[in-house]
């Protein structure tokens, strides 16, 4: 397991951003969902912690084939999603991900909001997070990939008409106010024998370009969601999500121009020793002791044949 802190200022105070993290997720899932991939909306619910108290529980599916490095495509399958399940318990947020078929991957992101340039090294209370693991990420200058650069998200050129706030300058953490930090203790595991420290590092650097690019879209976009109620960000958030699970959802099961069905692919990783099985959380079965007629038939399929479907005409008619 991987464990780092990242802590992300914003010119922002935890009560105004409280209305902003909620419009900035909502109009940023929109935004990156399209063509059968981005993130689906599962529920969306009130919920009491015992620690916590009352917050807001969600549940969504994220699809991102088609982004990954072409390393892990080779061993998941075509299409797959993850499962993100927050718990909003503001300014205490817990996030959960986790894949179905690979038992051993999970991440959880523990995120504290507090009006301070990232001068807390114990926001969690239970222990200061080592110095070598704490990463500060800077909303102006950390470079931004060219694909997420948007000039009307350029904060050097950034100005709020509302809170008559901007541009950013630097050394602007220093002096800034208000300011506030997001402060995310991210722990990443992926214990699969001889991907570990790959994929580990990659889903780190993954989650440091996401979010820089949520909490830069947080201060940019101030000026459309500064002055909402929660009621009014509430119903923001649902209208949305429903246009962001339709845009999911409308070309999930097409492919091309005469929206044909694709089929439903199927891969594995090839590994035959019982000792590497049981490192990536796989039962194996004694055959010796198990008679053939006791076991299911399961038809043997090679390279990724397609699986039939049911609503899928025959070809050769």
């Amino acid at each position: 397991m991987l464990m780092k802190e990242y802590r992300i200022c914003m010119p922002l105070t935890t009560e105004e951003y409280k209305i902003g993290q909620l419009y900035m997720i909502s109009k940023h899932s929109c935004e990156q969902s399209d063509g059968g991939e981005g993130v689906e909306v599962v529920r969306n619910e009130p919920d009491t912690h015992p620690q916590h108290g009352p917050g807001q529980l969600t549940e969504k599916r994220i699809y991102l084939s088609s982004k990954l490095p072409s390393w892990i495509k080779a061993f998941v399958p075509r299409f797959f999603y993850v499962t993100e399940k927050a718990w909003n318990f503001y300014p205490f947020t817990i996030t959960e991900y986790s894949v179905s078929f690979v038992p051993r991957f999970s991440i959880c992101i523990e995120t504290r909001f507090e009006n301070n340039n990232g001068s807390n090294d114990n926001v969690f209370g239970d222990m200061p997070t080592p110095a070598d693991d704490v990463c500060f990420l800077d909303i102006l200058t950390d470079p931004n990939l060219e694909r997420h650069y948007n000039e009307s998200e350029d904060l050097s050129r950034w100005r709020s008409n509302k809170t008559n706030r901007g541009p950013l300058e630097k050394g602007w953490r220093d002096n800034h106010n208000p300011i506030m930090c997001s402060y995310k203790r991210v722990k990443c595991s992926f214990e699969v024998y001889g991907f570990q420290t790959r994929t580990e590092d990659f889903l780190h650097n993954l989650i440091k370009d996401v979010l820089l690019v949520g909490h830069r879209q947080a201060v940019a976009w101030v000026d459309e969601w500064h002055g909402l109620s929660l009621e009014e960000v509430r119903e923001y958030e649902k209208t949305m999500q429903e246009k962001t699970n339709n845009k999911v959802k409308s070309n999930q099961n097409n492919s091309g121009p005469q929206g044909a069905t694709r089929p439903v692919t199927h891969r594995s990783i090839s590994v035959t020793d019982e000792p590497s099985l049981r490192r990536m959380g796989v039962t194996t079965v004694n055959m010796s002791s198990t008679s053939a007629s006791s076991l299911p038939h399961i038809p043997v399929r090679l390279n990724s044949t397609p699986l039939p479907s049911d609503n899928t005409e025959s070809r050769t008619s």
